[in-house]
């Protein structure tokens, strides 16, 4: 299989009045054709600084000193603004967390759409015609109701759910070869994060697309994607086909997180991991997560481990996984 997207080496540093904050530290990740990944980790490990970078959509404060971002073969931290227009109108979609800040509120639904599809590339989408009869049936596929009705509505007039629905609606209404969702059910109550959930996996897989999904739940992890990155402190420290991480984690981390996850015959309360992510200003020569590992060695303090491929496609970035 063909990647979509092959980030290698991404250093990823935030300049403040504290000084340079250096946050993605060395990032690897793949996104095969027609592949759904999911990135977990606890808030601030990097997830969103990563697709960001993909996208080209980091803040002005944000510089890139080392790293490669491959899409479809070619570089994205070298494409011009034409070129990045491009990628960003028929290549790429980003759903974002929150609907209500990703949705204008002074447009309506329609005009909104019609603007995405309208530059996205397609034969006959600059035609007002062809852009509403592809919005409706965008609407249409992510199961809302009347959807003539909701073009001509304000974001303010619907809920939270019917907002994120016509996020992913706009993402998938013309054909993309990624999508990315950061966090699309965080502020959804449980049974809409379900329905949403289902017609996000439902759409990518009929139109083809790969899928990037940004969760801190490994439930949503398992229930949506094929490969699973464990992300910490600007570190992918293990990836795995995601049935197989959950049947067996290598990471000190990885299962430090997997033993957070509550569990139906009981047996008390996780207490979480202990400790807190390392201060980005300083420089970590070893592991980001030795401060925090119960299991970690004197090397772990000194050098930063690699991806140790162990079989069948499971990696992991640990001195204590070398055989």
């Amino acid at each position: 299989m063909d990647n979509i997207i092959d980030v290698k080496d991404l250093f990823v540093q935030y300049r403040t009045f504290a000084g340079q904050v250096k946050v993605l530290n060395g990032v690897n990740l793949t996104v095969r054709k027609g592949e759904k990944i999911s990135i977990v980790g606890e808030t601030g490990c990097g997830k969103t600084t990563t697709v960001k970078a993909i996208l080209k959509i980091l803040a002005k404060q944000a510089s890139i000193p080392k790293g490669e971002i491959l899409f479809g073969g070619v570089d994205v931290l070298k494409m011009n603004k034409s070129e990045v227009s491009r990628m960003r109108g028929s290549g790429i979609s980003m759903i974002f967390q929150d609907p209500m800040l990703a949705l204008n509120p002074v447009f309506t639904i329609g005009s909104q759409m019609s603007a995405v599809i309208k530059y996205s590339g397609q034969p006959g989408a600059e035609k007002s015609e062809v852009q509403k009869e592809l919005a409706i049936k965008a609407l249409k596929e992510t199961s809302m109701p009347d959807p003539e009705r909701i073009l001509d509505s304000y974001p303010f007039q619907l809920s939270g759910g019917m907002r994120q629905r016509i996020c992913i609606a706009m993402s998938l209404a013309t054909p993309r070869e990624l999508v990315i969702a950061d966090e699309p059910t965080t502020n959804l109550d449980v049974t809409i994060q379900d329905q949403v959930l289902k017609i996000l996996k439902a759409r990518v897989e009929e139109k083809g697309s790969s899928l990037i999904i940004i969760t801190h739940s490994l439930g949503v992890a398992r229930e949506t994607s094929d490969r699973t990155y464990v992300m910490y402190a600007g570190n992918m420290v293990e990836t795995a086909p995601t049935a197989e991480l959950f049947k067996k984690q290598l990471h000190p981390y990885t299962k430090a997180l997997m033993d957070c996850i509550p569990k139906l015959s009981g047996g008390g309360v996780a207490e979480g991991i202990p400790g807190s992510l390392p201060n980005y200003l300083l420089e970590t020569p070893g592991c980001r997560f030795a401060s925090r590992c119960t299991s970690a060695i004197e090397r772990c303090h000194r050098e930063k481990p690699e991806f140790i491929d162990v079989g069948g496609e499971h990696k992991v970035a640990c001195f204590l996984c070398e055989s």
